[in-house]
């Protein structure tokens, strides 16, 4: 095997490494894959216990009535608290439509507006007695939970919209007494996806035992299914977080049980959906939280998140804890807009990966979007766009493999004459030597292709997560973003699916023609590595059409359209240069002084030190 084998191997098991690592979650980002049982069922038991508090002093359920006392007893300045009837408050923009309960004073549910789910009903992020969101803190020597204690709305409205340019807030405040109370003061602004949550404690530092420090937040959400690849829709359903000097982490999505411990300070939460989010952001930051992520029983939800955060606090005596929450899509310009570093939410890979996603394909999006209704077309016009950009480097790319294939004969010529493996390395002195003198670079038809490489990883990347692709209609496929189906299967082959994708099939028919097409150029100069020749040409459409059958149709489709550029723009190369030009050039070449590198000296140095050795033995 000569040294132009192994560099090509090399090459190759690199590429795939490289690969493979890109699109590999970070595991210093994921605390422990392996959910914790009795975490669950600590939080179970919290709300098991909440809710025997509530229902009891409803009289909901038959429970002994000195327990009942004794429970309210506890709840100490709380008890009034405990009974009361449970009503929605509505509050709405152009944009939002956000339910307000008066049990918890919490969200109950969050509702955008200007978007369906695929099965074209309301996209409504949360909803239901299933989401908690609450403090927690010790009041009353008693462990003091506000998920089931009942608020008092400062207005007697049902609905509360903001429009033209409007503000509106409303109070909802949980009394503890004559003097003291919590309110959670709640903002809503026209034209934004930002709901404003202020905590100011009034008169909670009778209640409150101690110097507190933090109270705890806990906030609780069962992730509904909203979109049509359920495969692809748990994979980047996750919780995310940020650090106040804006570095990202998250959760792997392809965990279904996730925890993470943060002991540091934090700038905001998400609960993240393949396309939307729900965030709380607080404006001085969480001291700590702690996050899980585990998959509930049933095929209703993907996931269900819980957060644990702590919140600072002096004594409660009169101060307040300013948050936000957004409830909107991952969409990359909207996220940014509001300059708190969501936009980090999107996933646009690492490194040059994301350069390439975020100054250059998105951009084309946003240019090309604002003046074609279809994104198929869209998808058509940035392929064809990259194509002419890194067509110089595929033109050289195929010199390089023309001038390889035309030193064929020549290369097996010393091949001959150095059959035995003992004369390997004057071997391939000899053959680095022909290349020097006719100013040939083994690596000339690599390079450009690695370059090509982060653009190929940039659209895997960028497609499956793109916001603008979202229910986005082209030919036969309903929707970009997910798989596209031409037969559905009665029953589900592993690994595949349990339908057929026809642009995954065509963008495999298309790799397969092209690397049928470089296998005959490169003539017999592949010859030693079938192997590898049947794996580029017969193994690797294969593979992708079990890879691909699940992924976004428009990625399938933007693979399909590189292949078929490729190939046009080889057949288009061949027209203007043939082999007699290549091999006269290198002739010419030839004539010229040639200059030794250091790599052909220390390969010199290396045959003579063996040949002296091999003479001692003599």
């Amino acid at each position: 095997m000569d040294r132009n084998t192994i560099i090509g191997i090399v090459l190759i098991f690199g590429i795939l490494i490289l690969f493979g690592y890109l699109n590999t979650p970070s595991k210093e980002k994921v605390a422990a894959m392996q959910y914790q049982a009795d975490s669950i069922a600590r939080v179970n038991a919290e709300k098991a216990q909440q809710q025997k508090v509530a229902d009891a002093a409803n009289l909901n359920t038959p429970v002994d009535s000195l327990k009942i006392k004794e429970e309210v007893k506890q709840m100490g300045s709380f008890a009034a608290s405990l009974k009361g009837e449970e009503k929605l408050i509505t509050l709405e923009n152009d944009l939002l439509k956000i339910k307000i309960s008066t049990r918890g004073g919490r969200i109950y549910s969050a509702e955008l507006k200007k978007y369906k789910t695929y099965t074209k009903q309301p996209l409504i992020l949360f909803s239901g007695n299933e989401n908690a969101f609450g403090l927690q803190f010790w009041g009353n020597n008693n462990n003091i939970q506000t998920q089931n204690l009942f608020f008092i709305p400062n207005r007697a409205d049902s609905v509360i919209i903001a429009g033209n340019g409007e503000s509106q807030k409303l109070i909802m405040r949980l009394n503890a007494g004559a003097d003291s109370h919590i309110d959670y003061i709640y903002t809503i602004v026209a034209g934004s996806y930002l709901l404003g949550f202020d905590i100011h404690f009034s008169g909670m530092n009778s209640i409150v035992n101690g110097r507190v420090g933090t109270v705890d937040l806990n906030w609780t959400s069962m992730m509904p299914h909203l979109e049509k690849g359920a495969k692809n829709e748990n994979n980047y359903t996750t919780i995310s977080y940020c650090y106040p000097n804006n570095e990202y982490e998250e959760i792997s999505g392809m965990s279904n049980n996730g925890k993470k411990d943060i002991t540091t300070k934090v700038k905001w939460i998400a609960f993240k959906h393949q396309f939307f989010s729900s965030i709380l952001v607080a404006k001085d930051g969480f001291v700590n939280a702690n996050l899980v992520s585990s998959k509930p029983d049933g095929d209703e939800s993907i996931k269900s998140f819980s957060a644990r955060m702590s919140l600072p606090i002096q004594d409660g005596k009169d101060e307040t804890i300013g948050m936000n929450f957004f409830f909107g899509p991952n969409h990359f310009n909207t996220l940014k807009s509001y300059n708190l570093g969501f936009e980090q939410i999107v996933s646009l890979g690492k490194w040059i990966i994301k350069w390439i996603n975020r100054y250059l394909v998105i951009p084309v999006f946003d240019i090309l979007g604002s003046r074609i209704a279809s994104y198929g077309l869209i998808i058509f016009l940035l392929t064809l766009m990259l194509k002419l950009i890194l067509l110089p480097l595929t033109y050289k790319s195929y010199l390089s493999s023309g001038k390889m294939r035309v030193l064929k004969p020549q290369v097996d010529e010393i091949n001959a004459k150095y059959p035995n493996k003992t004369d390997a390395i004057k071997k391939q002195q000899t053959i680095m030597a022909l290349y020097r003198k006719v100013g040939v670079n083994p690596l000339g038809g690599c390079i450009p292709i690695l370059i090509q490489f982060p653009f190929l990883i940039a659209m895997f990347r960028f497609f499956p997560t793109s916001f603008e692709l979202r229910q986005q209609s082209f030919l036969w496929a309903d929707d970009l973003s997910s798989f596209d189906s031409i037969v559905n299967l009665p029953f589900t082959i592993p690994m595949y699916g349990a339908h057929i994708s026809l642009f995954t099939l065509l963008m495999a028919a298309a790799l397969f023609v092209t690397s049928k097409m470089n296998a005959d150029q490169m003539g017999d100069t592949n010859a030693q590595l079938p192997g590898m020749k049947f794996m580029m040409i017969y193994l690797m459409p294969i593979m992708m059409v079990v890879w691909f059958n699940n992924y976004a149709a428009g990625l399938s489709y933007y693979y399909f359209l590189a292949n078929m550029f490729t190939l046009g723009q080889t057949l288009l190369i061949r027209r203007f240069v043939d082999d007699e030009a290549i091999l006269a050039k290198l002739h010419e070449n030839s004539k010229k002084p040639v200059k030794k590198s250091k790599w052909q000296e220390k390969l010199e140095m290396i045959a003579k030190q063996q040949e002296m050795n091999k003479n001692k033995r003599k």
